[in-house]
């Protein structure tokens, strides 16, 4: 069975183990390579904070999904020190015009109390 390959880490209550934060996107028609591509072009800022762990763009895989931008940090703190850095408004100083997206996105933040993956 799958689930019995899986290695499960539960953390204990009160502890952190990741904070995920999930950016929901609408991109509008037409501009979809162009989101893409910013992603794949970028800076790089985010990568050397302290307490990153890992980006991940998903693309949907159908008209009424929006991308997801999820960000994995070693905790909350180090999502909010990246928020306030010089380089996070160099991140985002560059916007996509306003006619590139297809409503409002959302954010969520997620603090990770059970992770699973497949064991070597």
């Amino acid at each position: 069975m799958l689930f019995s390959k899986l290695r499960t880490a539960i953390k204990p209550t009160g502890t952190i183990t990741m904070f995920i934060v999930a950016n929901r996107v609408r991109v509008a028609s037409g501009w979809e390579e162009n989101f893409e591509e910013r992603f794949r072009q970028r800076a790089g800022q985010i990568d050397k904070q302290p307490g990153f762990v890992r980006m991940q763009v998903l693309k949907p895989q159908s008209d009424d999904t929006p991308y997801v931008v999820l960000t994995t940090w070693q905790d909350k703190a180090a999502f909010e020190a990246w928020v306030g850095s010089d380089d996070f408004k160099l991140a985002h100083s560059n916007p996509m015009p306003k006619e590139a997206f297809d409503g409002e996105g959302k954010l969520e933040m997620h603090e990770v109390i059970v992770s699973g993956e497949r064991a070597s």
